[in-house]
């Protein structure tokens, strides 16, 4: 019995370990992030861009936020945040992520175009 005891404290302890690892971030891992093991990571970067347009008079953001990686919240599709832009040709598009001590994180994608 004393054995299983300590093995439940060696699990909780190595959970809590990887929620300091940055856990906020790894809920947007997959759109290519960088630096979501950092204290705090502030990057921006380009997602689609056309060489032969322009970069367009219209923009729109669509942004999801997390909170440690189990509560991710909002919408950054580009069907979405280019109607409420009011986009009908995209043009180019940018996306901005922040990650706070791995509690907080906030994608955008940020859709510019016609």
């Amino acid at each position: 019995m004393h054995l299983l005891r300590k093995l439940f404290v060696v699990a909780v302890l190595s959970m809590g370990a990887t929620g300091l690892a940055g856990c906020a971030g790894v809920a947007f891992a997959g759109a290519g992030t960088l630096g979501f093991f950092s204290l705090y990571a502030n990057t921006t970067g380009v997602r689609y861009l056309n060489d032969q347009a322009r970069l367009g008079s219209k923009s729109g953001e669509g942004c999801a936020t997390s909170i440690l990686g189990i509560v991710t919240t909002g919408d950054t599709s580009v069907n979405e945040t280019t109607r409420k832009a009011n986009i009908n040709r995209v043009s180019h598009i940018d996306y901005r992520f922040e990650n706070i001590l791995g509690v907080y994180a906030k994608y955008c994608v940020i859709v510019y175009g016609e």
